[in-house]
């Protein structure tokens, strides 16, 4: 597997990104991000941001989506989505480098 691959973002967690930023005086990037913590080692904070010097930028349609130096090794070849279900509305984190997850989703372990 090749860890220098960057994330990959869908069209629908672009578009999501576009409607969010709709009518806002100032869109935002997408901040995708690893820290530790959780119930499994790792945790996502995924939130609103502004780009800062080193930030991977993933951009399309003027949308972007922002991952910062520390993060990228674990977000690699991962996929960001956007999932609207049921049970409710967010962004999901497809990451094949970890090796266990939790029920919720937002918390790894590599």
């Amino acid at each position: 597997m090749d860890l220098s691959l960057p994330p990959k973002v869908t069209d629908r967690a672009f578009a999501r990104l576009a409607e969010i930023n709709d009518g806002a005086d100032t869109p935002q990037g997408l901040r995708v991000a690893v820290e530790g913590g959780g119930c499994s080692g790792f945790q996502y904070e995924i939130k609103l941001d502004v780009v800062v010097d080193d930030d991977l930028v993933l951009e399309k349609n003027g949308q972007k989506v922002l991952v910062d130096q520390v993060s990228l090794p674990f977000l690699a070849n991962a996929v960001i989505d956007f999932s609207d279900e049921l049970i409710g509305a967010r962004f999901v984190i497809e990451n094949p480098n970890a090796s266990s997850s939790c029920g919720c989703g937002t918390s790894f372990s590599m």
